[in-house]
């Protein structure tokens, strides 16, 4: 903090934001809590001044405000019953760093017993903090199944208003192939444990890939709702439904190849964070 000046400053009250500061408060309020005479954030500012102040923010932010963390969270875990053969899917995140920059890494892939993974995917990204809940992310997924593929990948990943967590990335492939993803979900709390949480996943592509079995347009569409019991924050298990569907190319591609185009999953799975 600097010293301070000899004579102290005379308070200019035509300029000072009264609602601000407190004073359009009830006056009994002043006096029953310390909390009741919080100021502005930088209220020290109109006393000395925004650049005489910085250097002290400056260094509470290095010394409190930029912790590194490290934290991973299976999102997904699941076994899937379907007609046929019964499968499974995995969706992992985390991620390590502080408030603005942070490594964020993230796999998915499913397949059923007894066969060849179906999908498998791992990326690597830097993430920017672009707004209090907003990450702008960039980096490089790798295919680890079927044709080899790596993609660029440029994403925003945050919490939306009413706390709807979203995830949406487009990805440009070494073949020159341009997809998008887009994911959403929300938790609705029942009880203090046990919540309810819808799910929607939107794949899309800008052409077609047979080789993939893609169609240009809207690939498919996944709705599902998990319902979940937190033994602890960290830890629960959950039962759902989820229904997928190919669309456009990808439904013709899908008969073509004798499968079905669309697909309803009955899971269990657990979720969990640490």
């Amino acid at each position: 903090m600097p010293a301070p000046p000899e004579t102290e400053p005379e308070a200019d009250h035509s300029q000072m934001d009264h609602g601000a500061m407190g004073h359009s408060r009830p006056a009994a309020l002043h006096t029953s809590t310390p909390d009741s005479v919080t100021g502005p954030p930088n209220a020290a500012d109109a006393i000395w001044g925004a650049e005489a102040m910085r250097p002290s923010r400056e260094a509470i932010y290095e010394e409190h405000g930029n912790m590194q963390i490290f934290w991973f969270q299976g999102d997904r875990l699941e076994y899937r019953a379907r007609a046929g053969k019964d499968g499974y899917l995995w969706d992992l995140q985390g991620y390590y760093g502080g408030d603005l920059d942070k490594f964020w890494f993230k796999s998915e892939g499913e397949g059923s017993f007894g066969e060849p993974i179906e999908s498998a995917e791992v990326q690597a990204l830097y993430s920017r903090a672009i707004a209090p809940f907003f990450d702008l992310q960039a980096g490089i997924r790798q295919d680890l199944t079927g044709p080899d593929r790596t993609h660029a990948v440029i994403g925003i990943q945050g919490l939306m208003p009413y706390m709807f967590e979203v995830d949406t990335a487009a990805f440009l492939s070494n073949k020159g192939e341009l997809t998008a993803r887009i994911e959403a979900e929300y938790d609705q709390r029942l009880t203090q444990r046990l919540i309810l949480q819808p799910r929607a996943e939107v794949n899309l592509s800008a052409q077609d890939i047979p080789e993939l079995g893609i169609g240009s347009g809207i690939d498919n569409i996944e709705l599902g709702l998990r319902l979940r019991y937190e033994i602890v924050p960290e830890f629960g298990p959950y039962v759902g439904i989820e229904q997928e569907w190919k669309l456009g190319g990808s439904r013709d591609f899908s008969r073509l190849a004798g499968e079905d185009s669309g697909v309803t999953n009955y899971v269990v799975g657990v979720r969990f964070w640490f």
